[in-house]
């Protein structure tokens, strides 16, 4: 016994149906980039990158709960610094792959691949993707903002 032709037609249009709304749902992901055990930035200090104007790994004892997330520190006063203002510090789209987000992804970072631009840290996965970043930054930016809320699926 076969399926009629209108039976066909029916689960046909079904199954489209549902691929198409599962296509144009947002995704949904964390609001902070965090390790496995739930450390922000790969431990890095993100108050350094201002401050230091380099990279500098944080230190466990002096970290911070914010978002979600632990965030690490080189010292109390990186701490503090943040502690007083978390969105000053706390990088571009929460830690993931600007870049990505800019293309409506996430992807994951290296704190070796960062920039400081306009007062906001933007961090990307490594030296080629940040030059090829630094080289449209401003568009970059625009379209990532235009993402990020449909990334976190707001």
């Amino acid at each position: 016994m076969g399926l009629s032709y209108r039976t066909i037609g029916f689960v046909s249009a079904l199954f489209i149906f549902c691929a198409l709304i599962s296509c144009t749902k947002a995704p949904s992901v964390s609001p902070v980039n965090v390790t496995p055990e739930g450390v922000a930035i790969k431990g890095y200090d993100p108050v350094a990158f201002f401050t230091d104007k380099m990279p500098v790994k944080g230190i466990p004892e002096y970290e911070y709960q914010w978002n979600g997330a632990r965030w690490r520190f080189a010292s109390t006063v990186h701490r503090e610094e943040f502690r007083r203002d978390p969105k000053k510090y706390a990088p571009g789209y929460c830690g993931y792959r600007a870049y990505a987000v800019s293309q409506g992804k996430t992807a994951d970072i290296d704190p070796e691949a960062w920039t400081v631009f306009e007062g906001k840290l933007y961090l990307n996965p490594n030296k080629d993707v940040q030059a090829l970043w630094e080289k449209n930054m401003r568009e970059y930016i625009r379209k990532a903002d235009e993402s990020w809320p449909l990334i976190l699926g707001k």
